[in-house]
C-alpha cells in the first residue's frame, strides 16, 4: 500500500469521527507533507515521537470554532501506478475553493502549489487539500 495514501486516509477518518489527533508511522516525506499542512493551517501541530525504527508522527487536526474540521477534503493525485508531474505553468490553483491547494514535491523540497509558483519550480503533484 502507498504510505502517503495511508496517511491521508488516516487523517480523513480521524477528522470524520472528530478525533483530536492521529498517529501515523514516520517517514521523511510524510513529515514534510505534515509540515506544509501545518504552515497552511489545515493541521494544528505535528509531533515526532519514538526512536529510530519505531518513530511516529502525532498529527493534531485543526478544527474551526463551530466544530468542523479545516480539512474539507483531501485526495491523492500522483499514485504509484501513475505519477503526475506539473511544470510551473501547470501549477494552477485548485478549483475546490478559496483555501484549496496542491502539495508538490519539487527539487527544493515539498511545498504548496502557491509557494512552488513563487519559487518558479515544478514537480510531482502529491495531493490536493481543500
Amino acid at each position: 500500500m502507498d504510505p502517503i495514501s495511508d496517511m491521508i486516509i488516516r487523517m480523513w477518518n480521524a477528522q470524520a469521527v472528530r478525533k483530536r489527533s492521529v498517529v501515523v508511522p514516520h517517514s521523511a516525506i510524510k513529515d514534510e507533507i505534515a509540515r506544509v499542512l501545518k504552515e497552511e493551517g489545515f493541521v494544528e501541530d505535528v509531533i515526532k515521537r519514538g526512536r529510530r525504527n519505531r518513530r511516529v508522527l502525532d498529527i493534531v487536526i485543526a478544527y474551526e470554532k463551530d466544530g468542523n474540521a479545516r480539512i474539507h477534503g483531501i485526495r491523492r493525485i500522483s499514485k504509484q501506478s501513475k505519477r503526475t508531474y506539473a511544470s510551473v505553468d501547470g501549477l494552477h490553483d485548485s478549483k475546490k475553493g478559496a483555501n484549496a491547494m496542491f502539495i508538490v514535491s519539487t527539487s527544493r523540497g515539498v511545498m504548496s502549489s502557491s509557494a512552488a509558483r513563487k519559487a518558479h519550480v515544478g514537480g510531482e503533484v502529491l495531493c490536493e487539500v481543500w
